[in-house]
């Protein structure tokens, strides 16, 4: 069962990281693509170079259309699909200050009730992440200048965040049965210290 819910942790990072770095080279285009366009306007091509300008432009070179509604799909689902390995490792943020003088015992409780709350949060949001996709899903709405249907992104999201859910729930099972035995299962963050 941990290697799967490795896995899937994994598997869902690396997708994220894919689809983040298609955003970074879509943005980094279309900011190149907007400043060349605007140089081929200015009065220098214009009246200069007005033939080649022209056909550059008229081939499309320009800003990316729909560049922000991909960007705001594409980080939503980056988002969540980090989720899912930060829970794997125990790696979200965490201040320490004042368990750190605490036997390692009562760390580990801390970290178990801290598991379990934070699986139910993740558990919440994708629930709610679902009954939004449904209310998009039902009324039809489309993006902006793309026209692509609103839900398909927030099922793409909704996708690692079943993954994230099935990820936390294990993870939660997990430390509750690491304060329990006062042993070390998973990896963590935590257990550095």
């Amino acid at each position: 069962m941990r290697r799967l819910i490795y896995f899937l942790a994994r598997f869902t990072a690396v997708i994220g990281g894919l689809v983040l770095m298609a955003l970074v080279l879509m943005t980094t285009a279309s900011i190149i693509g907007r400043t060349v366009n605007k140089m081929l306007h200015s009065p220098f091509f214009q009246e200069k170079l007005a033939g080649l300008s022209q056909g550059l432009i008229d081939m499309g070179i320009g800003e990316i259309n729909g560049n922000y509604e991909l960007l705001e799909a594409g980080v939503a689902f980056a988002i969540f699909s980090f989720l899912p390995i930060c829970q794997y490792y125990g790696a979200h943020a965490s201040v320490d200050v004042f368990t750190s003088f605490l036997p390692r015992a009562a760390n580990r409780w801390i970290i178990a009730f801290w598991e379990v709350v934070l699986a139910a949060v993740i558990v919440l949001i994708i629930w709610r992440l679902y009954e939004g996709m449904q209310r998009y899903l039902g009324n039809g709405e489309t993006t902006l200048f793309l026209q692509f249907p609103v839900w398909w992104a927030y099922a793409a999201s909704f996708s690692s965040g079943v993954i994230a859910c099935v990820v936390a729930a294990y993870c939660a099972v997990i430390r509750v049965i690491e304060a329990i035995r006062g042993t070390d299962i998973l990896p963590s963050e935590q257990g550095a210290h």
